[in-house]
């Protein structure tokens, strides 16, 4: 006998000789029934005063009760009281709601001897539209489902043989059928490996077993991918059925069939000895890790697919195999192995038990554990090409956007990107901060169309294209005319919105040009937030547009905010009342700092991305923040030179002067060494005057710029070479040093140490 708990209603009698359906059916009329009992009485105690035509009529009202019992029953049968004890069962002791089991009798044997001495026999009625499983949460508890052996057999008991009815057996078979539908709409709904997992835990214990060990391969294959190495099967993870004071309604939990009084003990806990677990009361921990030995039991078991019984031959020797040798199996029939088999190939075992104090399993029970194992592992195969799918789209995403800002001279940086959601985890948004020559940097924001893998995959192209037009130094109008070239190249319907900017802090000023984007904002010392008039321009991948760019002031301490049109837009606000808004949170968040200083970068982004509320998610969404901090002219030194043979002397004059003034006298000689080399090679092949330039921050910058454009590069000189050496002192004694191509030629730069003082230490 198997029990299924599917429903919290109370059982409902059943005529003897006559089986319920869920609708009702198959219930005998009240005269009938009370006809049956007074025969059922008279025979059992000895009574002969009945003349022979009462008792025809008796047995007339007998069969009348079974034939309407397979018509369909009346509703209002006396329910029957819960303690009272049917044959098979001893007497509960006072206080306690229900009578526990005669040794070696079950519950059917019960059910069917109460039917035959005129008892009613309990038989619980499933509620119609409500199949969610015990402890799911999302639907009542269950009461008994009970299959047995078809209804093939006749049990007799007291009076007469009374036959099992076939609606018994069709709604024995029906609630089945649901129990699986339900279980399996629980394992499917979760969408993770974990959740899949906890679903078919949940939906067996204790429903369908009392306790589950579920068995997965470590690692889990991922689609068309071949193992490597020998077959690893990791416990993912085990269930069992609580003691009974911790559960809310212990008899709705385990169905109405089950007599926990005397399954019970004198803890009021069920009696698990026997069932090898990790649990916290105290069993025999299971094996963690199973290596599968080819032509091995288990490997023999998990190819065959087929669920089987513990106590089978080939189960029991599979089960040490898997759980240990130091585990005790359990006796019986209270065991199966299911293998889980996804697509292709197995990956993993699920082992459901059952306490000594249960029915064992049956015939039928092994199809319900090959359902729910089937099930499960077709999730999990799911699971984990999700979860491959989603590690993509997070590594194509980080690798698309910058792993860290430059912090290039006279500006600092800070950035944010969030997705949409967490089921599109990329898009086509992007950020970028690039380093100019000149201690410029080109600050560049863009969003392409869309949140797909290819989108993020243009964002990327777009981006990288970005960068190496930044490096060749082209006005931003010119970067967006070849950014819109390479979007048509890339495709027709290939669009996307782009701000540039490039930020000189020596000048302090910064261009600005725009493709379709939103307008950057401009918070200024004093607290006020101002949107830039910048040319709105067409989108990237339109064709056929030119680009205007406008030069404005960057003022010393102002926050310049790049962003995308996520931020400002959703289905809720329009974009230029969600622009009008982050001014006034701007303004906002500086006057609650103080007027006299910026509010800190991090914090300024932070506090912007508060004001997004619940339903303003509908893109994803870039931010870049750029501080102004600049290079004040006193720490800036600036000369021409004529492409003379006399230019590296004056270089290195001018060069000790400028360190005079700054107090920097202890690197005059490695700076008028390091000027002279530089300067001697870009005099060689200039055409045009020689541009020498010293910039004092953290460190001290040399530049020097030529209108050649070739390139130098380090080699190695021979000893018989006059020269080749420059570049190799300047790699020896410089902290950095680079050379960048221009448009109109190029520039090469170094970096010294500031020597340490007192205000630096």
């Amino acid at each position: 006998m198997t029990e299924y708990p599917t429903s919290q209603e109370g059982p409902q009698p059943v005529a003897s000789g006559g089986g319920t359906d869920e609708a009702g059916h198959g219930k005998a009329p009240i005269a009938a029934t009370e006809a049956v009992r007074t025969h059922a009485a008279g025979a059992g105690a000895g009574a002969s005063a009945e003349p022979d035509g009462a008792a025809s009529a008796a047995a007339t009202d007998a069969r009348a009760a079974r034939s309407a019992a397979g018509a369909g029953g009346s509703a209002g049968l006396p329910r029957p009281r819960r303690n009272a004890a049917a044959p098979g069962e001893v007497p509960a002791e006072p206080g306690q709601g229900a009578a526990r089991p005669r040794p070696g009798a079950s519950a059917l044997d019960a059910q069917v001897g109460a039917a035959g001495h005129g008892g009613p026999a309990e038989a619980p009625r499933p509620r119609g539209g409500d199949d969610d499983m015990t402890g799911d949460g999302n639907g009542p508890p269950a009461a008994a489902i009970t299959s047995g052996d078809g209804g093939a057999g006749r049990h007799g008991g007291g009076g007469g043989a009374v036959p099992v009815g076939e609606a018994t057996v069709a709604r024995r078979e029906g609630d089945r059928l649901r129990f699986v539908g339900a279980a399996t709409r629980r394992i499917a709904r979760g969408i993770d490996l974990d959740e899949i997992v906890l679903g078919l835990c949940r939906a067996t214990v204790p429903t369908f077993s009392d306790a589950i060990l579920v068995y997965l391969r470590d690692p889990l294959p991922v689609g068309d991918e071949r193992p490597v190495g020998p077959v690893v099967l990791r416990l993912r993870r085990t269930d069992r059925l609580r003691p009974i004071d911790d559960l809310t309604d212990i008899s709705s939990t385990i169905g109405a069939g089950m007599d926990l009084a005397g399954a019970a003990g004198a803890t009021g806990e069920l009696d698990f000895s026997q069932l090898p677990l990790v649990g916290p009361q105290g069993d025999l921990p299971a094996a963690e890790l199973c290596e599968i030995r080819p032509g091995g039991a288990l490997a023999e078991v998990l190819r065959g697919v087929r669920p089987v019984f513990g106590s089978s031959a080939a189960a029991r020797a599979a089960l040490p195999e898997l759980l240990g040798v130091d585990h005790p199996l359990p006796r019986g029939n209270r065991a199966v192995l299911a293998p889980l088999r996804g697509r292709r190939r197995v990956i993993g075992a699920a082992v459901f038990l059952r306490s000594p104090e249960r029915p064992a399993f049956e015939q039928n029970d092994l199809l319900v554990a090959a359902q729910l194992a089937t099930h499960t592992a077709l999730g999990i195969d799911k699971a984990v090409l999700y979860g491959r799918e989603a590690y993509i789209a997070d590594e194509l995403q980080r690798t698309m956007l910058p792993d860290g800002l430059p912090q290039p001279t006279g500006v600092r940086l800070a950035s944010r990107y969030l997705p949409a959601a967490e089921t599109a985890r990329v898009g086509g948004d992007w950020y970028d901060a690039i380093p100019l020559p000149g201690s410029r940097v080109a600050l560049v924001v863009g969003d392409v169309m869309g949140h797909s893998m290819t989108s993020a995959a243009i964002m990327g192209q777009l981006r990288t294209t970005a960068q190496t037009l930044a490096q060749l130094d082209l006005p931003p109008a010119e970067v967006l005319h070849h950014l819109d070239e390479q979007a048509q190249r890339l495709g027709s319907d290939r669009m996307a919105t782009c701000l540039y900017a490039v930020y000189d802090p020596v000048a302090h000023r910064i261009t600005i040009a725009n493709a379709g984007h939103p307008p950057p904002v401009l918070l200024h010392l004093g607290g006020r937030a101002e949107v830039l008039r910048v040319p709105p321009g067409a989108p990237i991948g339109v064709g056929g547009v030119d680009f205007e760019a406008v030069e404005l002031d960057a003022p010393a301490g102002g926050t310049l905010l790049l962003y995308t049109d996520g931020l400002v837009e959703s289905r809720l606000r329009d974009v230029w009342t969600g622009i009008e808004q982050l001014r006034e949170r701007l303004a906002t968040t500086a006057q609650l700092t103080g007027l006299d200083h910026p509010p800190p970068l991090e914090a300024l982004c932070d506090d912007v991305l508060d004001m997004l509320g619940p339903g303003d998610r509908d893109d994803d969404i870039a931010l870049l923040a750029a501080r102004f901090d600049g290079i004040a002219p006193s720490d800036v030194a600036y000369w021409f030179l004529d492409p003379e043979e006399t230019a590296p002397g004056r270089a290195r004059r001018f060069a000790r002067r400028a360190l005079t003034r700054w107090g920097l006298e202890e690197l005059e000689d490695s700076l008028e060494l390091l000027v002279s080399e530089v300067v001697t090679n870009a005099v060689r092949y200039a055409e045009r005057p020689v541009t020498l330039r010293l910039l004092r921050t953290d460190v001290l910058r040399c530049e020097v710029g030529d209108d050649s454009p070739q390139l130098p590069r380090q080699r190695r000189a021979r000893d018989t070479d006059e020269g080749g050496r420059g570049l190799f002192l300047v790699n020896r004694m410089a902290r950095r040093w680079g050379a960048t191509r221009l448009s109109s030629g190029k520039v090469v730069w170094f970096e010294l140490t500031l020597p340490a003082t007192p205000e630096r230490r």
